[in-house]
């Protein structure tokens, strides 16, 4: 999809939560791919160029009445014109066919097809679709009340939903995707961000046998909360396609996206074909080469994810054979997994030597801490690390207080000083009492990062430090466990890593704490000849999909 300022210059952005970008590129209007027409490129017939239903908030929002959402709010970032011919010209299988973009942002999938509906919330936008797409009918409004309304079923439909997280995908919006997505068999968890249920209740407009493509976050193959939209679509489609592409569709944004093809609207499936490419390239079908993977072994083996996919069977298969191997456990077995404190004021509570020494603090309530993942190097957090971070003076001491106890002279001072009342009107401050006691403050056994470039870092903590939530505490549930965790680091684990974490952009790979507890801990000695090597492949192609570059 092309966003078209004027003929000349053509802004194409992909739409993404994480950050803008500009893509520069050709004007739109031009036509790819062998399969061309003039049903393809121009108008048809007399079809209105806004077509409103009569009593509806349309107008209102059209004038502004909708809430005023930056584009990185809104999700509204726009598709290049070669993704949206090759979905719509798969999508569109006669010249009559009517296509739905639930989204049409700037028009460039509804521009592909003179018997277009889309439906966009922002005037602005909704404005260049109509120049691009004269022949079509554009709906300003919110998808999901104009999908309430509409008795009309369509022969498919394509696009690229915004991609917006569940934080502001909020209010009566959230509430009308989710009641549509529940009547359609669809149950999403509140950290479900916005495309999934676009997809959804796209699909409940789909007359029987009908087709579908869109624009997908490459999360699709591992949140937790697309789960529903992959269940949904195996048990509403005879064929559900999903491509799976490593270079990014969109170079300057951080989120992957990969292209999801559906048709038989009606019908099941027990069976996800994946394709897996290195590039995207224009072309008039889904790729004729997939592997066919068992929904019953996406549900079961791999926890409804599609990611370990992107390596080898023989990597699978090997991967496998360890995991189940008596002996081998899961982190979770053998230790829990928790975010570490939340202080509130950072800035406030994390004092320098220097700084506590002038102030007066008794070392008796300064704890040394781990602010973050980077201070993880290696194995072992020992007091010498500790030491020498006191000498360069760095900001690791907790001002750690308790409830009952009395508090020194100069702690009050503290307290009250300016900083302190700054402090005290930070959120997390305010909301608990006292504000000065920072809640959740633990001792763990070992710390592991969460956000990491090469490998997540468990290091055992001998320095009996505290940590921020910027790193994982992990506490062994029986002293005599830590014998279970000198396989962290093989090429096993570090695998297991990269199949339970998930890209976060950047290269960097995300481990959150229920994630963590998924890792398997490979038994001694059950890996056959070759095998390691195969494993430290499987972990070069993980980290080559994430945008890791060692």
């Amino acid at each position: 999809m092309a966003a078209v300022p004027s003929t000349s210059e053509t802004r194409r952005i992909a739409r993404s939560g994480n950050r803008d970008a500009d893509i520069d590129g050709e004007g739109g209007g031009h036509t790819l791919g062998r399969r061309t027409g003039p049903w393809y490129s121009s108008g048809m017939d007399s079809l209105p160029t806004t077509y409103d239903l009569p009593g509806t908030a349309e107008a209102g929002e059209a004038h502004g009445l909708a809430p005023d959402l930056s584009r990185k709010e809104a999700g509204a970032y726009f598709t290049p014109d070669a993704v949206a011919a090759t979905l719509v010209r798969w999508a569109v299988r006669d010249r009559d066919d009517r296509l739905l973009d639930p989204s049409c942002g700037d028009g460039s999938f509804v521009a592909v097809h003179a018997r277009s509906v889309g439906v966009e919330r922002d005037a602005a936008s909704a404005g260049l679709a109509r120049a691009r797409a004269p022949a079509g009918e554009i709906h300003v409004a919110d998808f999901f009340a104009w999908a309430e309304r509409t008795s009309e079923r369509f022969h498919c439909a394509a696009g690229n939903p915004p991609f917006i997280r569940y934080q502001r995908f909020s209010g009566d919006t959230r509430e009308r995707a989710l009641k549509a997505c529940r009547a359609l068999g669809a149950e999403f968890s509140g950290l479900a961000s916005s495309w999934a249920p676009f997809l959804v209740a796209t699909a409940g407009l789909l007359r029987p046998g009908g087709r579908m493509a869109f624009v997908v976050p490459a999360e699709i193959g591992h949140a937790p909360y697309a789960a529903p939209l992959l269940e949904f679509a195996v048990s509403s489609f005879a064929i559900v396609h999903l491509v799976a592409i490593r270079e990014k569709l969109f170079p300057d944004l951080s989120e992957d996206c990969w292209l999801l093809y559906a048709e038989g609207y009606g019908e099941r499936t027990n069976e996800i074909r994946l394709t897996v490419l290195d590039r995207f390239a224009p072309s008039e079908e889904p790729p004729h080469t997939f592997e066919r993977i068992d929904v019953n072994d996406w549900r079961g083996a791999w926890r409804r994810r599609l990611r370990p996919f992107l390596m080898t069977p023989a990597a699978r298969e090997a991967y496998r054979r360890v995991a189940d191997a008596d002996g081998s456990l899961r982190l979770g077995e053998i230790a829990s997994v928790g975010i570490g404190y939340v202080s509130g004021a950072n800035g406030f509570f994390h004092l320098r030597p220097s700084q506590a020494r002038h102030l007066g603090i008794p070392d008796a309530l300064l704890h040394p801490t781990v602010r973050n993942g980077r201070a993880l190097t290696g194995a072992v957090l020992s007091r010498a690390d500790v030491d020498r971070w006191l000498e360069e003076d760095l900001p690791v001491l907790l001002l750690r207080l308790a409830r009952t106890e009395a508090l020194p002279p100069a702690v009050v001072a503290y307290l009250d000083g300016e900083a302190g009342r700054e402090a005290r009107t930070a959120y997390k401050c305010r909301v608990r009492s006292p504000w000065y006691v920072v809640p959740d403050v633990q001792v763990p056994d070992y710390l592991l990062s969460y956000m990491s470039g090469r490998r997540p870092n468990l290091v055992r903590n001998d320095a009996r430090c505290t940590a921020t939530n910027s790193v994982h505490c992990v506490r062994l549930r029986r002293p005599d466990l830590h014998s279970r965790l000198e396989a962290w680091g093989s090429p096993f684990v570090d695998l297991s890593c990269e199949i339970e974490g998930h890209p976060l952009g950047g290269g960097l790979l995300k481990l959150e704490p229920r994630e963590a507890t998924q890792v398997i801990l490979n038994a001694p000695g059950r890996e056959r000849p070759g095998e390691e090597d195969m494993f430290r492949e499987a972990v070069a192609t993980m980290r080559r999909w994430r945008h890791r570059v060692d």
